[in-house]
């Protein structure tokens, strides 16, 4: 007989939402990670991670952050803990651009709170921005951020406590299909489960190399700056932002603690990355990737750097994520390479993939993220 019932491989954001969703039913479930959970070898780290409603990526993840935004509320709940941070979110940019075209179709399509300013109106709200004045910008009221490392924490705290048990610094070498169950070998000897979820993010492709579908990983860098001017950044005067420019998608938060403002590149370079070789080290020329969007549009914050970290995106073709069944294992779920946007919706892939490792299938919509779309 398998020792557990579900067995999960990689607990970062989606790993340890599944395990939450798992234990919460009573199910004997297993995370296992390869590090220390809210580490920073992988994508889930670095303070803060955007939410939004109007989904500027495709009308149809809207449901989806429906569900989402009410489970980050009930984890709240059980976890006495503050993860989600409301701000709004400002998303600048040119009228045909892909983020104000995407987030207002996405907004009307779905009938979500907004409001389009044109240039002047955004920079007299939010006076940090300096922007072209053919540039408008949409204010989402529901935007913000959630706080990553407390979330990942209130996962595995919440799963522990529903009875979930954790391997932590253990490296999965494989993952089978054994006649009706699966056999996971580790660097700590094997377990058996009735079902695997493989959540590994940029390992996933190593651990399921039957996988059909062509995954990049690429090495991506947020950073923190002391602003020349803290007054424009005060919290009533500075949201949560995507900003499209001439020099592609930037996007930051409210100044942390410290102070200092967070604001990255979206898709930094887009260069493959081998996880457990990629360069770590932040160079003057990954920051000089993210100072010109600060010289050109928001020179208040283009300050001293303080801090710096890399992070890692897994890529799909199409930017979407994948949740489906590894073919010729029919007991094996694969789970979400995110493609840099997808650390919101955890709780609710959690729910799916609990749904999906219990029962088969799931109430939610997810035909955008099967596999069958590469074949």
């Amino acid at each position: 007989m398998p020792q557990f019932d579900v067995v999960v491989v990689g607990l970062g954001a989606m790993g340890s939402a599944a395990l939450h969703q798992l234990a919460r039913r009573g199910v004997r479930a297993i995370g296992i990670e390869q590090f220390t959970p809210g580490h920073d070898r992988g994508s889930s780290h670095g303070e803060s991670r955007i939410i939004r409603l109007g989904y500027f990526e495709h009308p149809s993840y809207v449901p989806l952050l429906r569900r989402t935004y009410a489970l980050w509320r009930e984890l709240e709940a059980q976890s006495a803990a503050k993860l989600v941070h409301i701000t709004g979110i400002a998303e600048i940019g040119p009228p045909d651009g892909e983020v104000v075209t995407g987030t207002l179709a996405a907004s009307r399509l779905h009938g979500l709170p907004h409001e389009v300013m044109d240039a002047a109106e955004c920079m007299r709200r939010f006076p940090a921005f300096k922007i072209p004045a053919d540039y408008v910008g949409v204010f989402q009221p529901d935007g913000g951020f959630v706080a990553v490392e407390p979330a990942i924490a209130a996962m595995i705290a919440q799963a522990q406590a529903c009875g979930a048990e954790i391997q932590t610094n253990i490296v999965v070498r494989s993952v089978t299909q054994q006649g009706n169950a699966v056999r996971v070998e580790t660097s700590a000897g094997a377990i058996e489960a009735r079902t695997a979820i493989v959540a590994a993010g940029p390992w996933l492709k190593r651990l399921t190399p039957a996988l059909p579908a062509p995954l990049r990983v690429t090495r991506q860098v947020q950073a923190w700056f002391a602003p020349l001017d803290p007054a424009p950044f005060a919290s009533s005067r500075f949201p949560v932002f995507l900003l499209e420019s001439a020099h592609g998608v930037h996007y930051g938060f409210p100044p942390s603690g410290s102070g200092a403002v967070k604001i990255a590149k979206h898709h930094h370079r887009d260069e493959t990355a081998d996880p457990d070789r990629v360069d770590r080290a932040v160079t003057e020329a990954d920051e000089a990737l993210i100072r010109v969007a600060l010289r050109d549009h928001i020179p208040a914050a283009n300050g001293p750097l303080a801090a710096a970290k890399t992070c890692l995106y897994t890529v799909t073709p199409d930017r979407d994520f994948i949740i489906d069944r590894l073919p010729g294992a029919p007991n094996v779920f694969v789970a979400s390479p995110c493609s840099g946007h997808g650390f919101k919706f955890a709780p609710a892939i959690g729910e799916i993939l609990a749904d999906l490792a219990t029962g088969g299938g799931t109430g939610h919509d997810i035909s955008r993220f099967r596999l069958s779309r590469f074949s």
